[in-house]
């Protein structure tokens, strides 16, 4: 193992990490935190990225990253960043953060319905790939329309990784990936629209340089060394967006590839090599790390944080016998739930739907089917197993668009992130989707690309396409059962007009939604 080292920081929605690789694509340490985004008092779909509690929690996991890395700081090449598209952060003149929300927040429901009936909502998704729900010309209008000290103010604007940039280096950049989650990209020019900039009112003095991947923007200063722990003059690398970092971790960079990216949320991608968009308005179509390259993917809403929330919230008693055992609970919840067959003994998970962008409901979460008078066919076991087929139905859901919009078969799938780790969500995805699925040797994939971009700046590798090549490797490939396959058929029918019905309830008010977006 080499002992030149590359930092990349990921700020993703649930949790952030600090993970350190080896020049040969080796993770040797990580430090992670998990966080939550609060509410606003008083501001319904409200969620604030608190940017000084957040960078402490950035700054505690370089550290424990660093400790356990041979060399120490000195070994460090170059660092890079990475992050949850959509959230963005708003500056003052001084440089000071002044206003930041991750991507999840959707207070901006009625500045988005007005975009949508003003036919506004339609133009920008023409010029950008992406709805305006969760994206920024909805946002900017509701600062300006609620916080107008704020708007007033703002000399600065910036996605969340491009933030832990200018943490590190001061200096203010974006990349195309992270910029055009903002929805005020031209897609295919990879550059700020000058059309959405003039439908939002706003100056492009106020938007960062668009730069490449692996551009080299400065050094950490002396006062991030001193947070971080990072040798102060540590070149600063520009890195990108979570899920297309993620696929460049894994080799995808050429078209025609679908990947399941299993974090908090999960991401189904195609990679393209033109901006094609979705002509019904329900995937997002955003530019990708590589140059010439697109991504459109389905996103599959709290798929991850749902199983966080099962497991803190009814698992007491396996978290206990998995710490007895020195096991992670999630492969002992998984070891019980592989006894069950398809169906989970009829139990029906009720969570994400499949994306549909210009309208994006989600049901009330919850479960269904239970036999009450067979208390041992429909208990932890059974919902388990249920949370893990029901994201694997989203998935199918997706694949089935993104085949249709792209216009071709797809023959395998990638699973990268959390969901790669365990043994049965792998096999649900293959046996759903009847594909083959590869699962790649480096889980954190997503800072496995902001790394090669790191070591392309510090002239470490000459091509991060070709490096990523190079790196990638897949532990092993997930074949789907024929048997199971055929039982998947009949119950993702059976969950998508179960699913349909329950969102009918939400739609009528009478149960809270998972999530809804802004101006549905």
């Amino acid at each position: 193992m080499s002992d030149e080292l590359l930092l990349a920081i990921d700020a993703g929605t649930g949790s952030c990490r600090a993970v350190l690789f080896a020049v040969d694509g080796t993770q040797v340490a990580m430090g992670q935190r998990e966080y939550s985004h609060s509410e606003l008092a008083g501001v319904p779909g409200s969620q604030v990225f608190d940017t000084a509690a957040n960078w402490t929690l950035i700054c505690e996991c370089v550290r424990d990253a660093l400790a356990a890395a041979p060399g120490g700081p000195d070994a460090i090449r170059a660092v890079s960043a990475t992050s949850m598209r959509e959230g963005m952060v708003l500056y003052d003149a001084r440089g000071d953060a002044i206003w930041a929300c991750p991507n999840v927040d959707s207070r901006a429901a009625d500045e988005a319905a007005e975009l949508v009936s003003s036919g506004a909502a339609q133009e920008i998704y023409e010029h950008s790939g992406d709805w305006v729900s969760i994206t920024a010309p909805a946002r900017f209008r509701w600062v300006a329309r609620h916080e107008p000290d704020v708007f007033a103010s703002i000399a600065h604007v910036g996605m969340l990784g491009d933030w832990i940039l200018t943490r590190l280096s001061g200096e203010f950049v974006t990349d195309p990936s992270l910029g055009s989650s903002s929805g005020m990209f031209d897609l295919a020019r990879r550059e700020w629209s000058e059309r959405v900039l003039e439908i939002c009112g706003l100056d492009r003095s106020l938007f960062p340089p668009v730069v490449d991947p692996g551009t080299v923007i400065g050094a950490v200063t002396e006062t991030a060394a001193e947070q971080t722990g990072l040798r102060a003059g540590t070149p600063v690398v520009v890195g990108g967006a979570d899920t297309q970092l993620a696929l460049l971790g894994i080799g995808v960079g050429e078209p025609g590839r679908f990947t399941i990216v299993g974090g908090t949320f999960w991401q189904h991608t195609i990679v393209l090599d033109e901006p094609l968009i979705d002509p019904e308005g329900r995937l997002r179509t955003l530019a990708h790390t590589v140059p010439g390259r697109w991504m459109m993917e389905g996103i599959g809403f709290y798929c991850g944080l749902v199983m966080r929330w099962f497991r803190d919230s009814f698992c007491e008693l396996e978290r206990e016998q998995a710490r007895r055992e020195g096991i992670d609970v999630y492969a002992l919840l998984e070891r019980r739930a592989a006894a069950l067959a398809p169906g989970a003994n009829g139990v029906f998970g009720i969570f994400s739907n499949v994306m549909q962008a210009n309208r994006w409901v989600h049901a009330s979460p919850g479960f269904l089917g239970f036999d009450i008078g067979n208390p041992q066919r429909a208990g932890r076991n059974e919902c388990f197993r249920a949370i893990e087929e029901s994201a694997a139905y989203v998935s199918r859901g997706h694949l089935r668009i993104v085949e249709a919009v792209a216009g071709l078969a797809v023959g395998e799938a990638v699973l990268t992130g959390g969901a790669a780790k365990g043994t049965l969500w792998p096999q649900i995805i293959a046996d759903t989707l009847a594909l083959p699925v590869r699962i790649p040797a480096v889980k954190e994939s997503t800072a496995l690309g902001a790394a090669i971009y790191a070591g392309v700046g510090a002239g470490l590798y000459d091509d991060a396409v070709a490096a990523a090549a190079r790196l990638a490797r897949f532990e092993r490939t997930v074949e789907p059962d024929r048997d199971a396959a055929a039982s998947y058929d009949e119950l993702y029918d059976r969950w998508s007009e179960l699913y349909r019905r329950s969102l009918e309830l939400s739609e009528a008010g009478l149960v809270r939604p998972l999530w809804r977006a802004a101006g549905t």
